[in-house]
């Protein structure tokens, strides 16, 4: 964790309460609005045997438990990236159309520091596409509108608390992890997400989960909901902590082709049986584009916060309160 020295938090307590209502409220209708989604309900969790749960990178825990009445365990969600194309289907939604909804998870074995936490609020939402749209241009057309979405809450932002003045950059460079990795080659992928951002500010990094040149990919994706060569992470440059901040993970999903290739990729097969991916795998699921935006990630950058849980409520180690109460940095 990294607390700036000269850092004090430019609203105060009752002030960041305020504006996190209006952030929320202001970038849920935006994306609404753009990307043309409804909202739905969406589940805290879901039986282990549906595959219907985000495996991340494939070795975190989710936190199971037993529910007395049906006899049966269940997972809490690690995000709803299978969930939401079933409920595509399910609530036949056309092309050109989506849903997006509140998603919050719990992921016990995420490091703690400035920007992560055991508790995860996203928007998780997901959209019907046509085959001809499973194309880089659709995906950065999307991205686009998102990035409008975002500026436009932080005009609205700064609008009402004068103390803040824009600080995201709407044209954002689209780049592959690969050209990334041969621009940076010497550094580490999250110091190349760093580079990239310091010169561009605002970044769509794209092609995450296949292997590099190298040998091993810019960071983990599970095989069974984003197409790795059509995903992207949104990324900008953040200064009050000096370094790239990830607003979200997303892309263009899965078709049974992409799916079969990357779960023998990864040696995950045996998923093929799951009724989900037997769905995809047999063209039952709709082509999707879909991806999570952090709710608290937003509200951090908007706020210029240097710390998530000043944003949130969460659970933090004892050593990490004790700094931030030595730097004044308040945790909700």
């Amino acid at each position: 964790m990294f607390i700036p020295d000269d850092y004090k938090s430019l609203l105060s307590i009752s002030e960041t309460e305020d504006a996190i209502k209006l952030i929320k409220d202001t970038f849920e209708r935006l994306l609404a609005e753009k990307l043309r989604l409804k909202r739905i309900s969406a589940p805290l969790f879901v039986r282990p045997e549906s595959g219907l749960n985000d495996n991340l990178n494939g070795v975190e825990r989710p936190v199971q438990f037993d529910i007395a009445a049906i006899g049966a365990d269940v997972q809490i969600v690690h995000s709803l990236a299978k969930w939401k194309r079933m409920a595509l289907y399910t609530y036949n939604f056309q092309p050109d159309t989506g849903l997006y909804t509140d998603m919050n998870a719990i992921r016990r074995d995420e490091d703690l520091d400035n920007t992560h936490s055991v508790y995860v609020d996203q928007w998780d939402w997901e959209r019907v596409i046509t085959r001809a749209e499973r194309n880089r241009e659709f995906l950065i057309d999307i991205v686009s509108k998102i990035f409008e979405a975002v500026c436009e809450t932080e005009q609205t932002v700064c609008d009402k608390y004068k103390k803040l003045t824009p600080m995201v950059n709407p044209f954002f460079r689209a780049v592959t992890s690969q050209q990334l990795e041969d621009m940076y080659p010497d550094l580490t992928p999250k110091e190349r997400e760093d580079a990239i951002c310091r010169e561009h500010g605002s970044v769509f990094l794209m092609n995450i989960g296949g292997a590099l040149k190298s040998g091993k990919p810019h960071d983990g994706r599970s095989p069974d909901y984003d197409d790795w060569n059509l995903n992207g992470d949104i990324l900008i440059w953040y200064e009050p902590l000096g370094r790239a901040l990830e607003l979200s993970s997303m892309g263009i999903r899965v078709d049974a082709h992409s799916m079969k290739s990357q779960l023998e990729i990864s040696g995950c097969t045996d998923r093929a049986s799951l009724p989900f991916h037997k769905m995809v795998l047999d063209d039952e699921l709709p082509l999707t584009i879909g991806g999570g935006i952090g709710q608290s990630r937003l509200c951090m950058a908007l706020l210029r916060k240097v710390h998530v849980g000043e944003v949130q409520c969460s659970v933090w180690p004892e050593d990490m309160l004790r700094a931030c109460r030595d730097k004044g940095v308040f945790l909700l």
